[in-house]
């Protein structure tokens, strides 16, 4: 076994500890990866809290990892090392199924191994990116351009895809309307990768407070939805929505501001159920949809897009020691946009 460092939580109302993880030794086809960096995700909030579900504590979160290879396994024909790599929400899947074989690995259909609480194919807890190695099949890695900084590409691997993918499936381009609920961490990467997309794009925030944020990352327009005129203006006006909010809304209301034909899109997953009244979608024909991630191949095409256009995540690079005071300003919408963990401060 590999030991490496880790931020370990004991419980939904604990903080933050030292601790020390196991990780397996290589398998023939496995990577270990040196973590340099590892972004902060409201998902891995909501699980350390427990509210997706029991959890398997102790528990190391994250999924946005940003490192360097350092020893690969005797069948690895992909990856050397020093090569700049990263690894995003899933570590594995059973790469048989009807999905996976499409490269649509995050809905696999035995269902896909989280990088963290998770069960992985030896039968062990998986184990996150606060820590300071990690060891994944190679098929499960990503090739992190030259061009972007590691710790601007950890936030990448969840934020980056999870806006990325939907954008993409429902053709985010040139003459296409795009509203962007919300501008935290993914609201603001969902800004930048629609406007490189060509769409018109637009914020809906609760307020005006980061309207010069929005117009600086590439939205056209930015309206506050604590003022009721803000719907009765935008009424009809979307091709698409992407709701990155992790919090209950009015979702009904945002139905409205789809055209005939538009698509809602969720990529926030609040803990409690959203009411839908279907009037709100059968009157133009709307679609209320999710998306959750990105396949291998997907998230490789965004992160080559990216380095395309030169888009990064805004970040705010913290050391492990402020991890607990991290997720209270994220709960607080205080952070402008990702909190990023330097790992060698563990």
């Amino acid at each position: 076994m590999i030991t490496a460092k880790a931020r370990a939580v004991d419980g939904p109302d604990q903080p933050f500890r030292s601790a020390e993880i196991n990780r397996r030794d290589l398998d023939t086809t496995d990577v270990l990866i040196e973590i340099k960096f590892a972004g902060i995700c409201h998902s891995d909030i909501h699980t350390a809290h427990g509210e997706w579900g029991p959890v398997n504590y102790p528990l190391v979160p994250g999924h946005e990892i940003a490192g360097i290879v350092t020893d690969v396994g005797s069948g690895v024909s992909k990856y050397k090392v020093g090569d700049r790599v990263g690894v995003g929400c899933m570590v594995d899947s059973c790469g048989e199924c009807e999905n996976c074989l499409k490269g649509e690995e995050q809905y696999c259909l035995k269902g896909n191994i989280p990088t963290y609480a998770g069960v992985d194919k030896y039968g062990e807890p998986t184990q996150g990116g606060y820590s300071t190695h990690i060891v994944v099949t190679e098929d499960f890695v990503v090739r992190i351009p030259d061009n972007i900084e590691l710790d601007a590409a950890a936030p990448l691997l969840c934020a980056g895809i999870t806006t990325y993918s939907p954008l993409h499936h429902w053709g985010a381009g040139p003459g296409k309307k795009v509203a962007v609920v919300g501008m935290g961490g993914l609201g603001h990467m969902a800004v930048k990768i629609a406007h490189a997309m060509g769409a018109e794009v637009t914020v809906l925030s609760q307020s005006l407070s980061k309207k010069a944020d929005g117009l600086q990352f590439g939205a056209d327009h930015y309206y506050a939805t604590s003022q009721p005129e803000t719907f009765e203006k935008l009424a009809g006006e979307f091709d698409l929505i992407i709701n990155t909010v992790s919090a209950s809304i009015d979702i009904n209301a945002y139905f409205s501001l789809l055209t005939l034909d538009g698509t809602l899109v969720n990529v926030g997953a609040p803990p409690e159920p959203l009411a839908v009244n279907v009037f709100s979608l059968i009157g133009h024909r709307r679609s209320f949809a999710g998306s959750m991630i990105g396949g291998i191949r997907e998230t490789q095409d965004m992160l080559d897009f990216c380095a395309k256009h030169d888009i990064a995540p805004s970040i705010e690079v913290i050391s492990a020691d402020r991890i607990d005071e991290a997720y209270k300003r994220v709960l607080a919408s205080d952070v402008k946009y990702r909190f990023v963990i330097d790992t060698s401060t563990i």
